[in-house]
C-alpha cells in the first residue's frame, strides 16, 4: 500500500513539474531567395518564440526529425537559440516545425562539427566539420621554441588538415602521431602537408605597417561555447602585443558549421593607439599557384600545387570592409603572402577555409572561385526565416 502510495506520489510530482513547463510548437518559414541550392544553418531564437528556456526541442520537416542543436550563445548557462540544418533549392520556401519535448530525442548522425584542446600535442587547439579540419599552437608550444626545443612552435597562423572523409578526424589523427603513426601521412583519410610557419596560414591576421607585418604570438588561453553536431563555437585569447609601438589586446572567436568549406572568425581588437588596418593574410608558401581578388564580392583566393594534388585557400569579408589587398612576394621564407586589409575596428568579420582537390568536391581553381563567390552571396543574403 505504501508502495503505491508513493508512486502515486511522484506521479503527481512529474505531473505538476510537466504542467509548469507546457509544451511550445511553432511552425517556422524558410526562403531562399538566391538562385541557387544552399544548405545551412537556421538559428531560432528562443525569446522570439516566447520561450526562455526548455530542456528538450525538436526541428522537422515534416514527420522527420532533423539534425539540430541548442546553443548557449552569451555563456550564462541558459540556451539562447535552436539551430538546424536546413536544405533549400534556388527559390524554395520550406515549412519546418520546431517543438518542445519531454524527453531528449537525438537524431544519430556521423558527420559533426568538433574542437578541443589537444594537451597531448604540445597545446593545440583544434576544429573540424564534415568537410574540413584545422589547428593552431598554445603557450606550451611557443615556450619551447623560444627555448629551442625541437617539438616548439611559435606561430599564431592557422594551419589546414586535409581530410577526405566526412566522420570526425582529430581524435584519430592525433591518436595516430602519440602512438607513433603520423598525420603527416596519407593513410585513406588525409593528413597535414600544409606549411604554415611563421606565415598567417590560411587566415590569420596582423597589422601591415611600413612594409612590415606585425603579428600576435600563440594563443594563451582557450574557451568553449557551443559544441554539438550542427554548428561549435570557441573564442582563442592572445596576450598583448605590439604593432609599431601600439599595444593590442586580441580575442578570435571562431564558428564553424556543417557543410561549409570556410568557417567563421570574428576578431575582437582592443589597440592602445590608432592602426592603419588590420591585415588578413594567406600564405602563398613558394609562390607557384595563383592568386585571386574580387573586391567588389569581398572574396580572395589562392590556388596551388600540394603534393601530387592541389588546394584552394580563401577569405571572405564584407566588402565594406576592405581598404585594399596586397599580392606580396618576398624571397624571405614564410612571408609571401595575399595581403587583404580591413578596416582597423573594434571587431573584425571574415570567413576563411580551403578546398582539396583530393576530398572530391571542388576539382579545380575555376569551381573554388565560383564556391567563394556563391559563398559571399548567402553571407550578403540570408535565409528569410519567419515564425508563423
Amino acid at each position: 500500500m505504501r508502495l503505491i502510495s508513493s508512486l502515486l506520489s511522484v506521479s503527481i510530482l512529474l505531473f505538476l513539474a510537466s504542467c509548469g513547463q507546457p509544451s511550445v510548437k511553432k511552425e517556422i518559414s524558410v526562403k531562399n531567395t538566391l538562385d541557387f541550392d544552399r544548405q545551412e544553418v537556421v538559428a531560432i531564437k528562443l525569446a522570439d518564440v516566447g520561450v526562455k528556456e526548455h530542456t528538450h526541442w525538436v526541428a522537422k520537416s515534416g514527420n522527420e526529425q532533423l539534425l539540430s542543436q541548442l546553443v548557449d550563445t552569451d555563456a550564462d548557462s541558459v540556451a539562447d537559440e535552436l539551430i538546424f540544418l536546413a536544405s533549400l533549392k534556388a527559390g524554395e520556401t520550406k515549412t519546418f516545425e520546431i517543438e518542445t519535448t519531454a524527453n531528449k530525442t537525438d537524431v544519430k548522425s556521423e558527420v559533426s562539427t568538433y574542437s578541443r584542446f589537444v594537451p597531448e600535442r604540445t597545446d593545440d587547439y583544434a576544429w573540424e566539420n564534415d568537410l574540413v579540419a584545422f589547428r593552431t599552437y598554445g603557450p606550451e608550444a611557443q615556450r619551447m621554441a623560444e627555448a629551442g626545443e625541437k617539438a616548439g612552435t611559435l606561430s599564431s597562423g592557422l594551419d589546414c588538415w586535409l581530410k577526405r572523409v566526412n566522420y570526425p578526424v582529430i581524435d584519430k589523427w592525433y591518436k595516430k602521431n602519440a602512438e607513433g603513426g603520423s598525420y603527416h601521412k596519407d593513410d585513406g583519410e588525409g593528413y597535414d602537408p600544409y606549411h604554415v610557419g611563421i606565415s598567417r596560414g590560411c587566415g590569420g591576421i596582423g597589422v601591415w605597417k611600413n612594409d612590415s607585418l606585425y603579428v600576435s604570438r600563440n594563443f594563451v588561453s582557450w574557451k568553449k561555447i557551443a559544441d554539438g553536431p550542427v554548428r561549435n563555437i570557441f573564442e582563442l585569447t592572445y596576450a598583448p602585443w605590439q604593432a609599431d609601438g601600439i599595444s593590442i589586446n586580441e580575442t578570435k572567436r571562431i564558428t564553424i558549421d556543417l557543410g561549409n568549406q570556410l568557417y567563421k572568425v570574428e576578431d575582437m581588437i582592443n589597440a592602445s593607439g590608432s592602426l592603419p588596418n588590420v591585415a588578413i593574410g594567406i600564405t602563398l608558401h613558394d609562390a607557384k599557384g595563383r592568386t585571386h581578388a574580387d573586391t567588389v564580392k569581398g572574396t580572395f583566393s589562392y590556388w596551388e600545387p600540394i603534393d601530387d594534388s592541389e588546394i584552394g585557400t580563401g577569405v571572405v569579408v564584407d566588402p565594406i570592409q576592405i581598404i585594399g589587398h596586397s599580392d606580396y612576394r618576398t624571397r624571405k621564407k614564410d612571408l609571401s603572402q595575399l595581403y587583404i586589409m580591413t578596416k582597423p575596428e573594434n571587431k573584425v568579420t571574415y570567413y576563411t577555409g580551403f578546398a582539396w582537390k583530393k576530398a572530391g568536391y571542388i576539382q579545380s581553381e575555376s569551381e573554388w572561385n565560383d564556391y567563394l563567390g556563391r559563398f559571399a552571396q548567402r553571407i550578403a543574403t540570408p535565409l528569410v526565416v519567419t515564425i508563423q
